[in-house]
């Protein structure tokens, strides 16, 4: 069932989203070469929890950290581990679920650690990109399938794929609500958002392949073929002007 949320959701979850954005520039401004997955997970929940928040992943069916940290051919679902160690050269998908006054936020980023090739840059760029191509010209009444077309469009005009293994989806009190949002699609198709709808929207792209492995941790995910991957997130609302990013 989706859930419409009033104009004062609306408002608790710009607050949730708030301290989402900043627990990853926190982050951003802390990465470093050399640094393990757990520690950077450690700062992310202390960082939570000072600021009067709690984070979403951490007990979530079960799930062990306060962050997935998804490094190179992991798609998502990475988890912190004092055995991994951040390398040069690395990209990093950082990906923060955040609880505020009983309300969510969540979003993901990419980081580029050190000496990054120029091909994996332009992967994060593009995968950046898609995200706010998918959100151009959104608003009440919008298909779902728009999102997800211009994603798919944006990556694959760039020799790009779309996972389509995962998607995004719909967030309030809960982390994971209707409706699905996926990456890939038809425009025109599926179901109409509506004001007070707010939703995560969350391109996943890949170098190579579009086709994924589950970890038998049953968590992680990675590419196929080995090549990387690159994630970019943000929970955004629909109102009467379009769209407002919630997590930026």
């Amino acid at each position: 069932m989706i859930k419409i949320k009033t104009e004062r959701e609306i408002a608790l979850m710009r607050e949730s989203g708030k301290l989402t954005r900043d627990v990853l520039n926190y982050l951003e401004s802390k990465i470093k070469v050399g640094m393990t997955t757990k520690e950077l997970d450690k700062l992310a929940y202390d960082y939570i929890v000072s600021h009067g928040g709690y984070p979403s992943f951490l007990g979530y069916q079960g799930y062990p950290a306060s962050t997935c940290i998804s490094i190179d051919d992991m798609v998502v679902h990475g988890i912190p581990s004092n055995d991994i160690v951040i390398k040069d050269g690395q990209i990093v998908s950082v990906d923060v679920g955040v609880i505020l006054n009983g309300w969510q936020g969540d979003a993901a980023r990419t980081f580029m650690v050190g000496n990054v090739s120029e091909e994996k840059r332009r992967l994060v760029e593009i995968t950046k990109e898609c995200f706010f191509k998918a959100i151009e010209n959104l608003c009440d009444g919008s298909p779902v399938g728009n999102i997800g077309y211009a994603v798919q469009t944006h990556a694959e005009n760039n020799g790009y794929s779309v996972v389509r293994a995962l998607t995004g989806h719909g967030i309030g009190q809960e982390m994971h609500e209707d409706p699905s949002v996926p990456n890939f699609g038809r425009r025109g198709t599926g179901i109409r958002l509506k004001k007070g709808m707010a939703i995560a929207i969350e391109p996943m792209i890949n170098m190579g392949t579009y086709q994924v492995k589950f970890l038998e941790d049953g968590w992680g995910v990675v590419t196929k073929d080995g090549k990387p991957s690159a994630h970019y997130e943000n929970t955004v609302a629909i109102t009467d002007n379009g769209v407002e990013i919630l997590t930026l």
